[in-house]
């Protein structure tokens, strides 16, 4: 089959052969590749920032957003068929540490994320387990949804967390609409009465922002930290989603959020160089976010199959996965962009 593999870091990947998997394992499952997404952790991946997280082998199969149809299964497979239409959790989790039992799946002692520090999903079949397997409608479409297992569950996590804290009359700030920040609007716009504000550098991405719940949209052009202020009567956001995190945008996301407010850092690449006397005096939290769980795969489904969140794409065939990587880095791809095989 053929796959994109990383053979040595700050290297362009290669698109080249490779044996295909096989389930060997009782739980095991192989899924034919419908559509792969190509995420900014790709680019990251291969400018080596993963390598002491991960301790993967080189080479290995990039990409972690997978969607497609079951291919293969283990003997001990009930939940899943061949032929059926799937999406994919990231992680490949044990369900018996506590952080399984306790439904943080993400932070499982003992999973596999294909992608991260196995072979992913950019190429015609993966190896994933039944736990990571949530069955589709039939008649969705794999390209359609696939970037939904990572920019999606990641952007609903972060949402799900915040929307104690988004009741009528709070304002939230979403820092970046990009290919996680356009599903967050939507799925804020569909859980919580908050005011939604948009901060970008690309008009184009707050043109979409306004299309798809935005209630305010500013540019990032240096004054877009004392115009949000403006639209808060210079107090900031009761919660600052921060999809961006580098580049000084996560300095500005803190400084948009109000006193007793909330941080949520989703985006990575830099550093939040903060004061401790900044977060004490006004008791600011400051919020990490990693993927999310099972369960918060399973309910974004439910908001994307019921047409209330959808993924903006485009799509390339997975001989061209160089031209995705390449254009994704040079901000040409609105939304997601995606591989067929």
């Amino acid at each position: 089959m053929k796959a994109v593999r990383l053979h040595a870091y700050h290297q362009r990947p290669v698109v080249e052969d490779v044996p295909e998997p096989t389930a060997k394992n009782p739980l095991d499952v192989v899924v034919r590749i419908g559509g792969a997404g190509v995420c900014r952790t790709d680019l990251h991946i291969i400018d080596e920032q993963w390598a002491s997280r991960s301790g993967v082998s080189l080479p290995y199969t990039i990409g972690h957003e997978n969607a497609g149809w079951v291919h293969e299964v283990g003997s001990a497979v009930t939940n899943v068929a061949v032929g059926d239409t799937v999406i994919l959790h990231p992680t490949s989790t044990c369900g018996l540490c506590p952080a399984c039992r306790a439904g943080n799946d993400m932070h499982c002692t003992d999973s596999v994320f294909p992608g991260i520090n196995a072979d992913g999903g950019m190429a015609e079949y993966l190896l994933t387990s039944a736990r990571a397997c949530i069955k589709l409608d039939p008649a969705t479409r794999p390209s359609d949804v696939a970037a939904l297992a990572d920019a999606g569950i990641t952007a609903y996590h972060a949402v799900r967390k915040a929307v104690p804290l988004l009741y009528p009359g709070t304002v939230c700030v979403v820092n970046g609409a990009g290919g996680l920040g356009h599903i967050g609007i939507q799925a804020l716009a569909a859980m919580t009465a908050t005011t939604i504000v948009v901060v970008d550098r690309n008009p184009d991405a707050l043109k979409l922002a306004a299309t798809l719940g935005a209630d305010h949209t500013v540019l990032a052009d240096g004054g877009h930290v004392s115009a949000v202020l403006d639209l808060t009567g210079g107090n900031g956001a009761e919660v600052v989603l921060d999809f961006v995190a580098e580049e000084g945008a996560q300095q500005d996301a803190f400084a948009m959020t109000r006193r007793d407010g909330s941080h949520f850092v989703i985006g990575y690449g830099g550093n939040v160089d903060i004061p401790t006397i900044d977060i004490i005096s006004t008791e600011r939290n400051i919020v990490g976010n990693l993927v999310g769980t099972y369960n918060d795969l399973a309910e974004l489904m439910v908001l994307a199959q019921a047409g209330k969140v959808t993924l903006h794409t485009r799509q390339y065939p997975l001989d061209a996965a160089l031209d995705a990587l390449a254009d994704l880095d040079a901000g040409r791809v609105r939304g997601r962009a995606i591989l067929t095989p």
